[in-house]
């Protein structure tokens, strides 16, 4: 039985599925990286809401993010389309 099981378990971890190569990074992945990559490059300390200023409070409505004309940097998941997925794989090739 044990035998049984074993061979079981094998092809479970080996099944054509678990080979498979991933296809790069997912959409959520990418709009992650995108969001990181914007923070990354905004000058201050509060490019978004849930950021925190220098005193260590919370930015909220003192962000970039919230602020009309600027700097507009990528907070949320909702902030990054299709298209800039189409263009994060393009320019890295994932």
């Amino acid at each position: 039985m044990r035998l049984l099981w074993s061979f079981a378990a094998a092809a479970v971890l080996v099944s054509p599925l678990a080979l498979a190569k991933t296809g790069g990074p997912s959409d959520d992945e990418v709009a992650r990286r995108l969001i990181a990559e914007s923070i990354a490059s905004y000058p201050g300390n509060c490019p978004c809401p849930y950021n925190s200023a220098r005193n260590g409070s919370a930015c909220g409505r003192r962000s970039a993010y919230s602020k009309p004309g600027g700097y507009a940097p990528l907070c949320y998941r909702q902030d990054i389309s299709d298209e800039d997925i189409a263009r994060y794989r393009q320019r890295t090739g994932g």
